[in-house]
């Protein structure tokens, strides 16, 4: 079990988000906690999770690491990858916290032997207690959560979210690590779909995998307020625009937008109806979220449109660091 951290402002949720592992019905072998190049929030955790401060019961082990490899997200999963003794790692992320069986219906898709990986719903949690009237359930993505338009119940699908999804370890072993160069590095830009590049190299290394979304798998994902503007939808819709380029330059437009064609020929449009058949009802929010749809689908094109001007196809994108992995025990 792997939580990737980086400040010191999220301390609370921090500890929230080890607290939800530590009471799950399925207990976790161990909550890697890996910081990402920042000493003093390293100390700090180190010194939370000093063994002997509590006790030591199934699932409540946590081991605090440093990121082993370049700033980012990629790096710090792969750093909680390569340290992982058990033989399915799963992912949280540091502002989530997991419901009770959370584990346990990722673990249930593994009895499938052709399952590499298994992933979950996300429910926003909104700071301001409820979602913005103008903010359309289809780019919930933009927040890190479940979006509509997913298929409903336990399906296979492309590639699962990286911010509550599990991976056999063997999975690495056989598709490499995230990839560094793409996706959140701590910068200003919120970039993304990391787990998209390695869920489609994993297709590729084995043709025969199966990837999963359970949606019984459920964690609730704080939204801060800064996040809730419509100034971060657009930018960071944009912004997936820009990944989803660098993706389909590496992998080949053909499985780098297969998923995102439908959603944008199907989700969208029917989103945009409904937000317009709301306005005519005279419900809040309806022509404000056929709007931001428009506007979300145009800043992402735009993105996408930048990006692939901007770079060469084939481009290639560093995978480690992934070690070889300590002794593996099957206790999940």
């Amino acid at each position: 079990m792997v939580i990737c951290v980086y400040t010191e402002d999220r301390w609370a949720d921090i500890l929230d988000a080890v607290e939800s592992v530590r009471r799950q019905s399925l207990p976790a072998l161990e909550t890697l906690v890996v910081v990402d190049h920042n000493a003093r929030l390293l100390d700090r955790l180190t010194e939370e999770f000093t063994p002997g401060r509590g006790a030591a019961s199934p699932g409540e082990e946590v081991r605090v690491l440093a990121n082993a490899g370049p700033r980012g997200l990629s790096a710090g999963r792969n750093t909680g990858v390569a340290a992982a003794r058990g033989a399915f790692v799963a992912f949280l992320d540091d502002d989530a916290v997991a419901e009770h069986d959370w584990l346990r219906h990722l673990a249930e898709g593994y009895d499938d032997p052709r399952v590499m990986a298994v992933g979950g719903r996300t429910l926003p949690v909104w700071a301001s207690g409820r979602r913005p009237v103008w903010f359309p359930e289809e780019f919930d993505w933009v927040v890190g959560c479940t979006y509509r338009g997913l298929p409903p119940g336990r399906v296979p699908v492309r590639n699962v979210l990286g911010g509550n999804a599990s991976f056999r370890r063997t999975a690495f072993d056989a598709a490499g690590g995230f990839a560094t160069g793409i996706g959140r590095d701590g910068g200003r830009r919120p970039l993304g779909c990391e787990e998209t590049e390695l869920c489609i190299r994993l297709g590729r290394a084995l043709p025969d995998a199966v990837l999963l979304i359970d949606d019984r798998a459920v964690i609730h994902h704080k939204v801060p307020a800064a996040r809730e503007s419509f100034r971060y939808f657009r930018t960071r819709a944009y912004a997936e625009g820009l990944s989803k380029a660098l993706v389909s330059r590496s992998v080949g437009s053909g499985k780098g937008l297969e998923t995102e064609r439908r959603y944008t020929t199907r989700v969208l449009p029917a989103g945009v109806l409904r937000g317009l058949r709301d306005a005519l009802l005279g419900r809040p929010g309806g022509a404000g979220r056929a709007g931001a749809i428009a506007v979300g689908a145009a800043a992402a094109a735009a993105g996408y449109a930048v990006a692939r001007a901007r770079t060469r196809p084939g481009v290639a994108f560093s995978h480690g660091p992934i070690t070889a992995p300590a002794p593996r025990l099957e206790a999940r």
